[in-house]
């Protein structure tokens, strides 16, 4: 079983988008649990999470999150950030066969400009970023972000696409 963990402020729609995605894995039984950690939103956040069944910590550590969550996988992604077709079996069989963390290709339908590409690094999380949570756990220290936990790690590419959170916003 797979638990999402995202991070917002403000993000009320984009948290609907992902969250309208990620139904389908929960039918399917590959998702949990789903955790919203917040950083002072104003808007309806809240209660987009609430009615979805998402739990929102607006105090949290990230230690004490990962120790908290139901699944053994953990998927760490940006609110507006949506998987596309095929994800929910290819994800199955990624957890089933192997140890190693995971992210999603780039979308080929929401490339960055040419410009951007070249002068700009991928946030950490643009893709999605999957580990087990016993790795989680040991690189996880209070005080950090989830950007923060899944720096320096190596990953397996998956061949299932995430449009990226920015495409959201448009």
């Amino acid at each position: 079983m797979l638990t999402v963990i995202m991070e917002c402020r403000d993000q009320e729609t984009e948290l609907a988008q992902t969250l309208s995605v990620l139904v389908a894995g929960a039918v399917e039984g590959l998702i949990s649990d789903v955790v919203v950690l917040d950083h002072g939103s104003r808007d309806a956040s809240a209660r987009v999470a609430d009615a979805a069944g998402c739990r929102f910590h607006t105090a949290w550590d990230i230690k004490d999150i990962v120790q908290s969550v139901r699944g053994e996988w953990l998927l760490l992604m940006e609110p507006g950030a949506r998987p596309q077709v095929g994800w929910i079996n290819e994800l199955q069989e990624h957890l089933a066969m192997n140890r190693k963390p995971a992210k999603f290709s780039p979308s080929r339908n929401h490339l960055p400009s040419f410009f951007k590409r070249l002068t700009h690094r991928v946030p950490p999380l643009e893709h999605g970023f999957v580990m087990p949570k016993a790795q989680a756990l040991s690189v996880a220290r209070s005080g950090m972000s989830l950007e923060q936990l899944v720096q320096k790690q190596k990953t397996f590419m998956l061949i299932s696409e995430m449009v990226p959170a920015w495409a959201a916003r448009g």
